[in-house]
């Protein structure tokens, strides 16, 4: 089992905090300002930031390494938690509640990926794997900009070069994030969908301005016809960065559910 490289954010109630693709676990720290009393535990994927990058890259290997971390960073008697994803986070909060029932009290995602259409994850990974690296900073952080992190701020922009633009061969940088498992992960985002256990909370977020929606018209009337009251479908317009974008409405879900 692979033991995730993990942040540690604020003290208080345990809230998991998991990234999406390509992303890395210091990204939830922009979230504490609004956390205010919160403890966010957020943990480097497989594959992504200072997380170990070997394989296998499945949502299986990615969901037991994160029940490791919450037995390792949350002690028992403060579970079960409350779990915030992000994009492919969110897709993995969902597999991980349906594994972990008696570790997770109430989910919050934000714009999840999950079911996508195989065409569309193939032409996706295609195109990031054609454009992995960059000539310098300033291409990076253009490129950042047109891939729905326009209206990002520029402190959090600044940030994510800091932490995570790292050289890479022939003079060039790119993402400390590992080329395969980002592709592998795309694969993953296009198996069919999967809902929240019974008895579960969960708040959805869809970011209106993403098109086409990584939170599939069909996963949101499963959820409807049978997890009925239990989820909570919230629009939001802006694109997929919702914890950058919506941060005051990420950090209320997240409350409502502590």
């Amino acid at each position: 089992m692979t033991a995730l490289n993990t942040h540690v954010f604020g003290s208080g109630p345990a809230v998991l905090a998991i990234h999406g693709l390509t992303g890395h676990g210091r990204r939830w720290a922009a979230l504490t300002d609004h956390l205010p009393g919160v403890r966010l535990v957020a943990p480097d994927l497989i594959g992504h930031g200072r997380s170990p990058w070997r394989p296998p890259w499945s949502i299986e290997h990615q969901v037991r390494a994160l029940s490791a971390v919450i037995d390792e960073h949350i002690p028992a008697d403060e579970q079960p938690v409350v779990v915030v994803g992000h994009s492919f986070g969110g897709a993995l909060a969902l597999h991980l509640a349906n594994r972990r029932p008696d570790a997770v009290k109430g989910l919050v995602l934000l714009d999840p990926a999950q079911g996508l259409d195989p065409e569309f994850a193939l032409d996706v990974a295609t195109d990031s794997l054609d454009n992995w690296d960059y000539a310098d900073a300033d291409t990076a952080r253009a490129a950042k900009r047109a891939e729905g992190w326009a209206a990002v701020p520029d402190e959090l922009m600044e940030a994510e070069l800091a932490e995570h633009l790292v050289p890479r061969p022939r003079g060039r940088v790119g993402w400390r994030v590992s080329a395969p498992a980002a592709a592998a992960s795309w694969s993953e985002m296009a198996r069919p969908a999967v809902l929240p256990p019974p008895g579960v909370p969960t708040h959805v977020v869809v970011a209106d301005q993403v098109q086409p929606p990584f939170v599939r018209p069909a996963f949101l009337d499963a959820c409807a016809s049978e997890r009925g009251d239990e989820v909570t479908v919230h629009h939001a317009d802006c694109g997929h960065m919702v914890p950058f974008l919506e941060p005051g409405l990420a950090a209320a879900l997240v409350r409502s559910l502590l």
